[in-house]
């Protein structure tokens, strides 16, 4: 979906660098090796974290899991990543949270996504923006697990911290429909569409809510 391919860009270029010249140099370096060969990397990664490689070698083994579409793996990776960084009071623990449950996410493992996005969202080092996209995470992690009215509260709470987002209005407006309140869900699609003017998944939902206003009621539950 591009919204999570939109928050992995924002996480990754989110997280601050490891603490040390040359862990920082591995870091990237490792980082490099995933697009070239994901599985080197992953080798690479997880012999730098038995090395005692600490935060940064977990993060990176989590991204190379993540380009291999290993998605337990992963979350693993980060969670323990996160679960390091907490202990050591390092700023990385809420990103590492993130991606962890992005990746839970991504795996079909909606309860333990939003135990991760809980996690993060409990930590007072977020950002307005950072809060404001992990709700929107949380929130469909909560659709996932048909848990409709913490996904609305969550979205509701995310709008009022970046109303610039258009998939925050994408996905408020998607929830309304399959909740029937369809006032809200033509609002909703209407601001989505003038942030995101072109976008096809903004445009998908718009045909899908005028199809319901107009009657078409099999629309009501299409994703």
């Amino acid at each position: 979906m591009i919204l999570t391919s939109l928050l992995a860009a924002a996480i990754a270029a989110a997280t601050p660098p490891p603490s040390s010249v040359s862990a920082e140099a591995r870091y990237q370096a490792c980082v490099s090796e995933i697009s070239i060969d994901k599985e080197k990397a992953i080798a690479g990664a997880d012999s730098w974290r038995a090395e005692g490689g600490g935060i940064p070698a977990r993060q990176c083994l989590g991204m190379a899991y993540v380009a291999a579409e290993r998605w337990g793996p992963a979350a693993l990776a980060f969670e323990q990543g996160a679960r390091d960084a907490e202990l050591h009071h390092d700023g990385r623990a809420a990103t590492l949270w993130v991606q962890s449950g992005n990746a839970s996410l991504a795996g079909d493992d909606a309860i333990k996504a939003r135990t991760a996005f809980d996690r993060a969202l409990a930590l007072d080092t977020m950002s307005n923006l950072m809060s404001g996209e992990t709700l929107i995470d949380r929130a469909r992690a909560n659709v996932a697990a048909k848990d409709l009215p913490l996904a609305r509260a969550d979205l509701d709470a995310a709008l009022k911290l970046v109303p610039q987002d258009p998939m925050a209005w994408l996905l408020s407006a998607t929830l309304a429909r399959i909740e029937g309140k369809l006032e809200r869900a033509a609002a909703d699609i209407a601001q989505a569409a003038k942030l995101a003017p072109g976008d096809k998944d903004v445009a998908a939902e718009q045909d899908r809510i005028a199809e319901v206003r107009s009657g078409g009621d099999a629309a009501i539950k299409a994703p």
